[in-house]
This record gives structure tokens, C-alpha cells and sequence, in this order.
């Protein structure tokens, strides 16, 4: 059933009302209010009895502006101004605007309307205080629809106190209807300057001045994946997150088991947040005052503050598509207040892009490298290092959409040269605004200095449908205008520029007839970040997921050198290690926060499918090569075959750094609530060993069988096969792990380029070896699977596993579609 707000006003003098407060109205009052006034109406009417807290207040109502038009005879004088409008001509449109916006400003409001407005205010001051401080928002009737967002497209005034001050900001907001972004945006979306009102929310201000602000999507911006909540958090008001002018702090939660009680802060990433907006005692009502280096290195929000934003983004969600009577992801900006240190939620409108995109078509797009081999983009082959071919990026941020595309740059700083922006070309500035939407809609690319993902750019370059990269930080210094550039948002959330046009390929795949088979079809997942873009491919979970990737990427040191940091001696580590775990007291809370937060995020991308995590596997040159490593690594002749695995977990050299690895998995599992990790030792030689890796896992609060804690082995020794009998009594599931099985099964080192040419899965060794192991898994009741890379290159091989009966085929993610294909052949008998 679909509720809306209950009406104190009746419905014939509500809509002759030229002031309605926001506990009067609802969502079903937009073309009384405008999107943002009857939101917040809604809010205060049906979520603050349920915790929501939002600032009271009132609007001007659409009755209002007409009244206002319509007395001074301003609609006939509007209609001649725009009889020859050409908004593709930007001379044409500034000068229609300015126009418009003139009529308007010189043109005084009613008497009554005044009376209205300041009686309004008045009382708004006997509640708080005198002279009391407000918002005052533009709400246009035809915003914050679910399939068109006017965000931006009219004016914002802060601070704004005294009768007079707010009459003045209410007549600027009525002029910025005629804004040249307002009159552009319109015109493009196909809407009627004449049959679009305005109306005004004057809001109690929240002294987020003093404190932090930001906006939050209860859906993934860029990925539309639903179970995320995105928050952006910066110091000072909000307008600078809004509008790109800094770069916030990021912080995503999982939904589901937020409303099961649990705390899946499943990603946290510090911005550099170098300005804050701030009340101004003089002339002007805000200004930007620089953030001091201490409060630019720590995160502007506590986990419980984090996770109250996340739950009321949850319930502002599921209100509103219960309203709606569909699914409703929502855009909601929310401000703390420095002197009570309340949260509050400002404003809410529903998410226009990732709502309105169908889901029958999985559309992928990757960087094909010089060798003609695999490429960057989704479905890229993760590896902890870059290959020889890996071109090298010029500029990095936040990468907005997942798409690729190119062309020549174009640096324009100021907002008055947009005239010399050609078609097809990339956008290079500073920030945009509203003001740069003519332009914006003809660029091939948008790369920006500041700003994160809920920037105007990032929000303007999603509705178009362009690829973007914002917070760069240097792209104005580094890019040139005429350039050849390519812009790569396929590869996660970092956005990359690359000189020159390189070669990239798209590929699309509907949806809707895929088959579904018996076998399991699971992927390995290395990169956290490409985790939620992953999971939209059709799959069973993930087969496995490399810790390794997360460690050398995102954590890059030793974890031994964080649990011995005071007796590391090369001192040039020591404060490299140091800067890079500023915020940690506790040197090796850092290896447990970012080690979970990784393994969390590729959890609830597939939740509740199992995700397999593969403790960590690097061979002791590997772990020397991470920050600190050579201190605790011994110099070996053969890696490959010495201390790896199994072995390290349970020796006091490295027993103290598994333990770390432990209370990872088990904050993941225990306290975000993603039950379906399952932990999977690799490079177990006996059973034995991999009894003493269950007891050291157990002394560190992963005890098998507690809270359904499941311990994978990989298979990929020959004693792991021919034992396997022995191995299931102590492991609950096998992955076979092609790569070293066949090294080791043909004796050969798999790394070395004299012999590569005898490494090959296919091998009828192999294959024997394979084919007995899944039986005696199958004879001892236990799940088995691969994860190796044959299958993904060899479709026979693929063949091969399902005909002896395997339970699942784990695959890399360019090769799932087509394997899943083969699959269901050989399922079928047609091969």
C-alpha cells in the first residue's frame, strides 16, 4: 500500500496558498512545492518518527511565482525573449538568460507575497532564535523527478538572516529559473519554460559550518549495483561536495546486513578535503577558508556516524519506493551541526541514472594492450603487477561510469571560453557547474582537477552517458589542449588518461537467454574495486578471491614490519611505513582494516553466493618486495617449492602476520555480517600441516564449524591428490589450482621460459590427476571445484571437468559467458 503525507491545509487553500510549511505538504504536493520542498515535507511527516532528523521550515509555494508573473505582466515580455532561442548557440543563450533574469530581479514582488514570506520567517525566528539563519533553496515543480534531475540548475543561498535578506535570496531564486543551464536543461529534456514554476525552501540552517557535510546514494553511482550505500563526507557546508570544489571522503556500507544488526563498513578512502565552507561576518553570507593539515589526515566521520547516514538512507529508501511502488534508489545530502553534533538529512530526491538504466544488456568495455593479448577494462586478468605492455597513465581519479573513450583535449578554466569547445573533444578543467552543461553534453570525455563521485561533473557526466574522471588533483598541468588522449573508467574506481588513441574494444551481451547449468560457475576476483562491477555478470560467487591483490595493491607492506614497526632499521621504510598508516596508533589495525574492508567488499558484491578467499600465497621473494619485507623474508633459491602456504602460517616467522590475516576474515564474517566467506589454505603439502593451520586459525577466533565456518583446501599437489582422502577429514571442500598442479605434476617450473612450452593443462598427467581427485572428493562427500586459469583458456578443458562431474568451474570474468555457454552444451549432450 502506498502512503503519502497527511495534509493539515485543505486541498482548495493549499494551492491558493502563497506560503506552505514543510509538515503541511508531501510528495504528492510537487506541482504545489516543487521536488525539494515536498520531499522534505514527506521526510518530516513519515521518517522523523522514525529517527530521520531533518531541519524544519517552509516553502513559497508554484501559486506564488505565477502570482508574481502574472501580476507583473512578465510571461508576454518572457515569450517575445525567447521566440528566436538557440541554445546550441552559447552567445544566443547567455544573452536570452541574462535577459530573463534582469526582468525578473527588477521586477518587485507583490505586497502580499512580501507579507507571506516575512510573517513566515518571523515565526521561523520566534521557534529558534532572532535573526535566525536559513537555507534558501530553488525547488522548481518539475525537479527531482525519478527520471529527470534538475539538481543544480537553480540557485542556493546559505546563511542567509533578516527579513530582508530572505525576500532577497526568495527573488534571486525566482530569477534562476532562467538560468543558462536551467533554460538549456529544460529544452534539452523537452519541458515548457512556461508551464515550470518556482518555488522557495527557506530551511533552518544546520551549522555544519562548524562540523562536516556531504551527500550519500543509497545505490552504487557508478555501477548500480543496490545493496551499497555511497556516503561523501567533507568539512564545512555542503556546497563545496556539490560542487566539486573539494575532493570528500568516500565510505561505502552493505545494506543487508546493516538491517540485520550487523556493522559492513565494507570501504573507507580519505580525501584530501583542502577546503571548508564557512559562515562569513561580513558582506558576503558563506567563504572558503583552508583545512588545516590534521584535520585533512584523519576521515570526517566515526563509523557510528557512517552507519546512522547508512541506515537512514535505508529507511529515506524503502519509504519512498513503497511511495513510488517501485524500487527507488535515492540522492540524499545531509549535514552534521558543530554545536549540538546532530546529524541531519537536508535534502532527498530520487537517483536518476543507474535507476533508469535496463539491466537486459552487459555492456563491457577494455584497453586492447600492444601484444594483441588480453586487455584493461572489465574482466581484466588481475595480476598484482603490471605487465611489460601495460601502457602508463598520465593523470589518475575517481573514474565516473565504466566506459572508455577518447579524443583531443581541450583545458578551458574559464566558464566564459566555453564557445571554444568543439564537439567530440575532452574537457579538461578545474571543476564544472551548472554553468558548464552546454558543453558538457558534447564532450567525448570530462576530466577535472577536484571534485569526487558526487560532484556536479560526476552527476552531469552519469545523466549524459559520457565517462568521466574527477578529483585528478594535476589534470590541468599534465594535459595539453590538442592532445590525443584515451579515458579509461573500466578498470575500477580509478579512472586512468592515457597519451595517444589506443585501441579499446566493446563488447555486449543480452541477458536474457543464458542458460543456467548444473555446474557451478563461480570467478576469480583479485581487484576490490571492480567487485561491484563484476557481480552484474551472471555467476554462482567467486571461486577465488586473491588476498594477494589486496595486500601488494591497497595495503603494499609486510605485515610483520607493522606488528615489528619500533625495530624495522631501514629508516627510509620505517617512514614510508609511517606516512602511509598515519592515522593508526596500532600498526598492524592497519593490515586488518584494509584487509577486510578488501575481502568485505568483493563479500557483499556476491552476497549471499559463497565467495572463497584464498589466505595469502606469495612466495618469500614476493613478501620481501612489499614495504619492510626484506627484513623478514629469507633469501631462497627455489620459491616456488619453499616457505609458502600452509608452512608460513603456523611458524613463528610468520604465525603473529596469519593472525592478522585471521581477524580479518573474522571481522568480515562476525562483524559486517558476510557469512559467505570461506577461508581456503593454499600450498597445504600433508594433513597434518593442515591441522595445524586449523589450530592456529582456531586460536584466533575462526574455529571450523562456529558460525557455519567452512576451510577450503587448495588442491594443487600431487599429495594433495593422492592423499585426498585424508585431506577431506580435515577440510570441508577442495579448489583445484591448475597452474601448480601442472608444474608440479610434469615437474617444471611453470616461471621459467626454457621450458613453458611444456606446460600445458591438457597434459593426460594432468588430467589424470584431476579426474582422480574430483572422485575421491565426490566418494567422501565433499564440494569440489577449480580455479586455475585452464578453463578459461581452453573451452576442451572446460568440457573435460563436467563430464567427470565437477561441482564448479571458477573462471575469469571475460571467460564466464562463453565457458557458461560450453557448459551448458556438454550439460545438454550437444558436444
Amino acid at each position: 500500500m502506498n502512503t503519502v503525507a497527511i495534509n493539515t491545509v485543505s486541498p482548495s487553500a493549499k494551492e491558493r496558498s502563497l506560503v506552505l510549511w514543510f509538515d503541511e505538504v508531501g510528495i504528492a504536493d510537487i506541482p504545489l512545492v516543487g521536488g525539494k520542498n515536498a520531499s522534505l515535507g514527506e521526510m518530516i511527516q513519515q521518517l522523523t518518527p522514525k529517527g530521520v532528523d531533518v531541519p524544519t521550515g517552509f516553502a513559497t509555494t508554484a501559486y506564488a511565482y505565477r502570482y508574481f508573473i502574472q501580476s507583473a505582466g512578465l510571461e508576454e515580455k518572457l515569450r517575445e525573449l525567447f521566440s528566436d532561442l538557440d541554445v546550441e548557440d552559447i552567445k544566443n543563450l547567455r544573452l536570452r538568460g541574462k535577459k530573463a533574469r534582469s526582468l525578473l530581479i527588477h521586477t518587485p514582488f507583490p505586497v502580499e507575497l512580501r507579507q507571506a514570506i516575512a510573517t513566515a520567517y518571523e515565526s521561523l525566528c520566534e521557534k529558534y532564535n532572532t535573526e535566525t539563519d536559513v537555507a534558501v533553496r530553488s525547488s522548481a515543480t518539475a525537479e527531482d523527478l525519478p527520471d529527470a534531475s534538475f539538481a543544480g540548475q537553480q540557485e542556493t543561498y546559505l546563511n542567509v538572516v533578516g527579513v530582508e535578506g530572505v525576500l532577497a535570496a526568495c527573488h534571486k531564486c525566482f530569477a534562476s529559473l532562467f538560468t543558462d543551464r536551467a533554460i538549456s536543461y529544460r529544452h534539452n529534456k523537452g519541458f515548457d519554460h512556461f508551464n515550470i514554476a518556482l518555488a522557495v525552501g527557506v530551511q533552518k540552517m544546520v551549522r555544519s559550518d562548524l562540523a562536516t557535510s556531504g551527500v550519500m546514494f543509497s545505490i552504487d553511482t557508478e555501477t548500480g549495483f543496490k545493496d551499497a550505500a555511497l556516503i561523501t563526507a567533507a568539512y564545512g557546508l555542503g556546497e563545496n561536495v556539490v560542487q566539486g570544489s573539494v575532493n570528500p571522503d568516500e565510505y561505502y556500507v552493505f545494506k543487508p546486513t546493516l538491517k540485520a544488526g550487523f556493522r559492513p563498513i565494507i570501504d573507507k578512502k580519505l580525501g584530501s578535503k583542502e577546503l571548508k565552507m564557512i559562515y562569513d561576518d561580513g558582506s558576503k553570507f558563506t567563504k572558503n577558508v583552508s583545512v588545516s593539515t590534521a584535520d585533512k589526515g584523519k576521515f570526517a566521520l566515526n563509523d557510528a556516524e557512517i552507519l546512522q547516514l547508512a541506515h537512514w538512507a535505508c529507511l529515506i529508501e524503502d519509504h519512498y519506493s513503497q511511495v513510488h511502488g517501485v524500487y527507488t534508489p535515492m540522492d540524499i545530502e545531509w549535514a552534521k551541526d558543530g554545536i549540538t553534533n546532530q546529524l541531519f538529512v537536508v535534502q532527498a530526491r530520487p537517483e536518476t541514472v543507474q535507476s533508469q538504466k535496463k539491466g537486459n544488456v552487459l555492456r563491457s568495455y577494455r584497453l586492447v594492450l600492444e601484444n594483441g593479448g588480453w586487455g584493461l577494462g572489465t574482466g581484466e586478468k588481475s595480476s598484482s603487477h603490471p605487465t611489460p605492455h601495460t601502457p602508463h597513465s598520465l593523470v589518475t581519479g575517481r573514474a565516473i561510469g565504466e566506459a572508455i573513450s577518447q579524443g583531443k583535449a581541450n583545458l578551458i578554466l574559464d566558464v566564459h571560453k566555453l564557445d571554444q569547445f568543439q564537439p567530440g573533444e575532452v574537457l579538461v578543467t578545474e571543476r564544472t557547474d551548472p554553468d558548464w552543461e552546454p558543453i558538457m553534453k558534447r564532450a567525448s570525455a570530462i576530466i577535472t582537477n577536484s571534485g569526487g563521485r558526487t560532484c556536479h561533473a560526476a552527476i552531469i557526466a552519469r545523466e549524459l552517458g559520457v565517462p568521466a574522471i574527477v578529483g585528478c588533483g594535476n589534470a590541468t598541468e599534465v594535459l595539453k589542449t590538442g592532445q590525443e588522449i584515451t579515458i579509461s573508467c573500466a578498470e575500477g574506481e580509478e579512472g586512468k588518461v592515457y597519451a595517444g588513441l589506443l585501441p579499446f574494444e566493446v563488447q555486449e551481451v543480452p541477458l536474457e537467454n543464458l542458460p543456467r547449468t548444473h555446474t557451478q560457475i563461480l570467478m576469480n576476483v583479485g581487484n576490490p574495486q571492480e567487485a561491484l562491477s563484476l557481480s552484474a555478470i551472471p555467476n554462482d560467487g567467486v571461486g577465488l578471491a586473491r588476498t594477494e591483490f589486496i595486500i601488494a595493491n591497497q595495503i603494499q607492506i609486510h605485515p610483520m614490519a607493522l606488528i615489528y614497526f619500533d625495530k624495522l632499521k631501514d629508516e627510509f621504510v620505517k617512514a614510508k611505513i609511517s606516512e602511509i598508516t598515519s592515522l593508526y596508533n596500532e600498526k598492524p589495525q592497519y593490515f586488518v582494516d584494509k584487509l577486510a574492508q578488501g575481502i568485505g567488499r568483493i563479500a557483499a558484491a556476491f552476497y549471499p553466493k559463497p565467495v572463497i578467499v584464498r589466505m595469502s600465497d606469495f612466495k618469500s621473494n614476493e613478501y620481501a618486495n612489499l614495504l619492510g619485507g626484506e627484513q623478514f623474508e629469507p633469501n631462497e633459491e627455489n620459491p616456488m617449492l619453499g616457505w609458502r602456504g600452509a608452512a608460513r602460517y603456523y611458524d613463528e616467522g610468520y604465525r603473529e602476520a596469519f593472525a592478522l590475516e585471521c581477524h580479518a576474515i573474522k571481522r568480515v564474517r562476525q562483524e559486517m555480517g558476510l557469512t559467505n566467506v570461506i577461508p581456503m589454505i593454499p600450498f597445504c603439502r600433508t594433513p597434518d600441516e593442515g591441522r595445524l593451520v586449523l589450530a592456529e586459525m582456531a586460536n584466533n577466533g575462526l574455529k571450523q564449524g562456529v558460525n557455519d565456518l567452512q576451510v577450503y583446501v587448495m588442491c594443487e599437489l600431487p599429495s594433495n591428490v593422492i592423499m585426498a582422502e585424508e585431506f577431506a577429514e580435515v577440510f570441508d571442500g577442495f579448489s583445484i589450482g591448475s597452474n601448480d598442479l601442472t608444474q608440479l605434476t610434469l615437474g617444471l617450473d611453470r616461471d621459467s621460459a626454457l621450458v613453458a612450452r611444456l606446460f600445458d593443462e591438457r597434459s593426460p598427467a594432468v588430467k589424470q590427476m584431476v579426474k582422480m581427485v574430483i572422485q575421491t572428493a565426490k566418494k567422501c562427500q565433499r564440494k569440489i571445484g577449480i580455479c586455475g586459469q585452464a578453463p578459461s583458456d581452453y573451452p576442451e578443458f572446460a568440457r573435460f571437468l563436467v563430464e567427470q562431474g565437477i561441482d564448479s568451474i571458477s573462471l575469469n570474468p571475460d571467460s564466464v559467458l562463453k565457458t557458461m555457454l560450453e557448459v551448458a552444451k556438454v550439460e545438454n549432450g550437444e558436444s
